[in-house]
C-alpha cells in the first residue's frame, strides 16, 4: 500500500525543521587544498535546511528554524529557502554574527579539506524557539550536525524537545555526524545523541554513525542496541546496498533504486525530507499505527527521492527535481 496522500499540498500537516543554515564554500579546483584553491562556488546547505527543501520540493508545507547573520550571505539563504516554498518565519537575522560558512575542497586521496566558520547558526537561542506556537506542527525534525557544538543552539534543541514531547508531537532526528567538527568531542556528540534516540519516533542514522553512537565492532551488534534502547522507527542507510528499516523489534532491509550517481551530496536529506512528506497528514496515532507494509512502502518512496538526489550536481539543485510523480 502507498500511503503517499493525494489530498492537496495545502491541508498537510506543516514540518518544523530546526538546525543549521549555512553556506557552503566549495573548492571546485579539483585536487586542491583550501589554502591552494582559487576558485569557490557558493551553495545554501546545511542538513536540516537541505530536509526542508526537499519536503518543500515535494509540495509539504514546511517552516524552517535557523539563524543567519544580516548579509548578503544570510540574504541568500534566506531567498534559496522561500523560493522552494519553505516559510522563513523563524530563520531569524543576528546583527552580531555573520552567516555560518563551511569550506571544502576534495584533495587527490579522496579525503576532504574543511574548514569551519561558524557564526550566527549557533546563536539560535532557547528563548527564541519558545516563541515557536507548537501547536501549528505535526512533526518537528531535528538534524543535530551543529546543534550538539557548544552555544546557544544546543540549549534550544534541549528544550524545543522537551516541548515538543509534552505536546505530543511526531518526533524525527537525524545526527548527521561530523567527524571535522567534533574531532576531540566525539563523547560528547554520541551523549547527546543518545538524548534524543531514547525520545524520538523516527531516527535515521549511516551505518557508520550506527557503529560510533552504539561503540559496537559491527552492524549487526549495532542494530541490536539500538533495538534493545530505542522505543522509535529508525532507518539505517547503507549506500547501494539500501535502507535498513526498523521496526517492531525487528529489521528488514528495502533495496536501493539503481541509479548512475552524480553527486551524493543530501541525499539522505532527501530521503529524510521524503519519509516526513509522506506522514505530514497524519496523526502522531495514525502514524505509530501504520502498518509494516505501509512504513516499508514509505522507505521505498524516500530512497527514490535520495536516489533521484543522486542524478543532479548539487544538493539544491538536485531538490528541484524531487516531485511525488517519482513515487508512483
Amino acid at each position: 500500500m502507498n500511503i503517499v496522500s493525494n489530498k492537496p499540498a495545502e491541508i498537510k500537516g506543516k514540518i518544523l525543521c530546526i538546525g543549521e543554515a549555512l553556506i557552503d564554500m566549495i573548492c571546485t579546483d579539483k585536487g586542491k587544498s583550501l589554502s591552494d584553491g582559487n576558485n569557490f562556488l557558493k551553495k545554501a546547505g546545511g542538513a536540516p535546511t537541505n530536509v526542508a527543501a526537499a519536503i518543500a520540493a515535494l509540495g509539504g508545507n514546511v517552516e524552517l528554524a535557523a539563524k543567519v547573520g544580516i548579509d548578503p550571505f544570510g540574504k541568500h539563504l534566506i531567498e534559496v529557502m522561500q523560493d522552494f516554498g519553505i516559510s522563513t518565519k523563524y530563520v531569524l537575522q543576528d546583527e552580531h554574527y555573520f552567516t555560518t560558512f563551511a569550506f571544502v575542497s576534495l584533495m587527490e586521496n579522496g579525503e576532504r579539506d574543511f574548514y569551519f566558520n561558524r557564526g550566527a547558526d549557533g546563536q539560535l537561542s532557547l528563548a527564541e524557539v519558545d516563541n515557536i506556537n507548537l501547536d501549528e506542527f505535526s512533526i518537528i525534525h531535528f538534524g543535530s550536525a551543529t546543534g550538539f557544538l557548544p552555544g546557544p543552539l544546543q540549549a534550544a534543541y534541549q528544550g524545543l524537545l522537551q516541548k515538543a514531547l509534552s505536546k505530543n508531537i511526531f518526533i524525527s532526528f537525524d545526527p548527521n555526524f561530523r567527524q571535522l567538527l567534533f574531532k576531540t568531542e566525539t563523547k560528547t556528540f554520541i551523549d547527546q545523541s543518545w538524548n534524543f534516540l531514547k525520545y524520538c519516533h523516527f531516527f535515521k542514522v549511516s551505518d557508520d554513525e550506527a557503529l560510533l553512537i552504539t561503540g559496537a565492532s559491527n552492524l549487526t551488534d549495532a542494530v541490536t542496541i539500538l533495538l534493545e534502547k530505542t522505543t522509535g522507527i529508525f532507518a539505517i542507510t547503507l549506500g547501494k546496498e539500501g535502507t535498513m528499516l526498523g521496526l517492531n523489534k525487528k529489521t528488514v532491509v528495502v533495496p536501493s533504486i539503481p541509479v548512475k550517481p552524480v553527486d551524493t551530496t543530501g541525499a539522505g536529506d532527501a530521503f529524510v525530507g521524503a519519509l516526513l512528506y509522506q506522514l505530514s497528514d497524519k496523526s502522531l496515532d495514525q502514524i505509530l499505527s501504520l502498518s509494516e507494509i505501509e512504513w516499508h512502502q514509505t522507505v521505498v518512496n524516500a530512497n527514490k527521492a535520495g536516489a533521484r538526489t543522486c542524478e543532479y550536481m548539487g544538493a539544491m539543485e538536485a531538490f528541484k527535481h524531487l516531485t511525488t510523480d517519482i513515487f508512483k
